[in-house]
């Protein structure tokens, strides 16, 4: 498989998802229909049949399936060119039964759409439409030449002309309509399982950095009485050893490491607890956290703090790296995309929280702006703007950013509403205004926010945290 910028699996290889050993029992499977099917034909109904060439057609079935089966592992996975060959065999193997047994008056002729749809699932557009074509072209050999079905007193079995016109037409619709489906179902499929793991990912390294953050500011904690220790015994061996310098020089040398090493812990401790130590803290401050790395980018990030809708105080909301995360990426999003300034507004109530992150650029296109958040969505703003590459080059307009962000966000409990400050077909761009993308968030309190109570806690001691 090839793998994209993102380090993601871009699945132009998706015969890598079909073992062998799948297509086997499956063939498996309808060998045994095949073969049940003629003797019920036979026994039952007193259909005539080539009972040499059926046994020919179906031996070569089996033959393979013997051969496949011995040759290559359990879990070998097919390439490209060997499950389409696999599919093509099949179809031309039920082609042929089918024409030993009245062509499409054989009400099992419609059997032929597996084939095509498994290869739609499972292969790159080319091979599928290889294999489409291919029954295409057999339906409509079989609508003109195949023997045709007899019953024991030699009566012909036929269908009129206009329900057999009509048979070929249904599977030749059949064909394209399952091909194309179950190409763009199998491939969103694949898509979202890949903006998941890239979900997961970005959500287990925030989590990675958590872990180190509460190691840090204890390690940092626990270190600081020896090293007070070591700082207050050469402090006093450098008074101990006058006259003798050679020996004070060291003391001396070891006093001035421990402040040193004193400087690096307390550095290491305060990044530890702004960062990622405490478990929860203000809504502002972990709004701040999560806008921080963005503030320095040449844009302007205005935190405006708009308080409550009533009289209830700024709640205290838990450091979970979802919302840490979640909230980066939208505002990197927001500075990536601004002419001068970024808003975030931050409001709350005795029931909800909300926050409105706003910038003066371009906006969200009319025309996407109903799939923003799907993941690898093409074409984002670029109907707005020429400037859009000149801002962010490496951007390639996937929005695996803000599904990443959407879904993070989501798992908190956060309902995500995107939406344009001005008119969708107003192309001007408004510098310092609030004109352009709108992204809202919007929880019930109760889900992300820690009971009054235990508020203080926050300010506790210093401990390291069981994730």
């Amino acid at each position: 498989m090839t793998e994209n910028g993102n380090g993601l699996f871009t699945g132009e290889r998706r015969s890598d998802w079909v073992r062998l050993r799948t297509l086997v029992a499956v063939r498996w499977i309808a060998i045994a229909g095949q073969i049940g099917t003629i003797l019920i034909a036979m026994l039952a109904l007193g259909l005539r049949f080539d009972h040499g060439a059926f046994a020919l057609v179906i031996g070569a079935s089996i033959i393979l399936n013997i051969v496949s089966s011995f040759i290559y592992p359990e879990n070998t996975r097919l390439s490209e060119r060997g499950a389409t060959l696999m599919l093509l065999f099949d179809i031309l193997q039920l082609s042929a039964l089918l024409y030993f047994s009245g062509g499409l008056n054989n009400p099992f002729s419609m059997l032929i759409l597996a084939p095509v749809t498994i290869s739609a699932s499972a292969l790159r557009p080319k091979s599928s439409i290889l294999t489409g074509a291919v029954a295409i072209a057999s339906v409509s050999v079989l609508a003109l030449y195949y023997v045709p079905l007899q019953t024991g007193e030699g009566d012909i079995l036929t269908m009129p002309g206009l329900f057999l016109f009509g048979s070929w037409a249904g599977i030749v619709i059949g064909v394209v309509f399952l091909g194309v489906f179950s190409w763009k179902v199998a491939s969103e499929i694949h898509t979202m399982s890949e903006a998941l793991l890239a979900t997961q990912m970005a959500l287990t390294r925030e989590q990675k950095l958590t872990d180190i953050g509460g190691v840090v500011a204890a390690a940092a904690h626990e270190l600081g009485t020896p090293l007070a220790t070591i700082k207050l015994v050469s402090s006093e061996l450098v008074d101990d050893l006058e006259g003798q310098e050679a020996l004070r020089d060291d003391a001396r040398l070891i006093n001035e490491q421990a402040d040193r090493c004193r400087d690096i812990l307390h550095s290491m401790g305060q990044a530890g607890k702004d960062d990622l130590h405490m478990r929860f803290a203000p809504l502002q401050a972990v709004v701040e956290e999560a806008a921080q790395p963005h503030m320095a980018r040449g844009k302007s990030v205005h935190l405006d703090v708009l308080g409550a809708e009533d009289e209830s105080t700024q709640p205290y909301v838990f450091r979970r790296p979802e919302i840490i995360h979640g909230l980066r990426n939208l505002v990197q999003n927001a500075v990536d995309f601004c002419e001068t300034t970024v808003w975030v507004d931050i409001s709350w109530s005795a029931n909800d929280i909300r926050l409105r992150i706003i910038d003066d650029g371009a906006g969200f296109p009319a025309s996407l702006i109903g799939r923003i958040g799907d993941p690898f969505m093409h074409g984002r703003r670029t109907e707005r703007s020429d400037k859009d590459a000149e801002k962010r080059p490496a951007y390639q307009g996937m929005g695996l950013g803000l599904f990443i962000a959407k879904t993070l966000l989501e798992r908190t409990g956060a309902e995500i509403a995107f939406s344009n400050g001005s008119d969708p077909h107003d192309l001007h761009l408004h510098a310092g205004r609030r004109s352009g993308a709108i992204v809202e968030l919007a929880w019930q309190r109760t889900m992300i926010s820690v009971p009054e109570g235990e508020q203080n806690k926050a300010l506790g001691e210093n401990t390291l945290l069981n994730s």
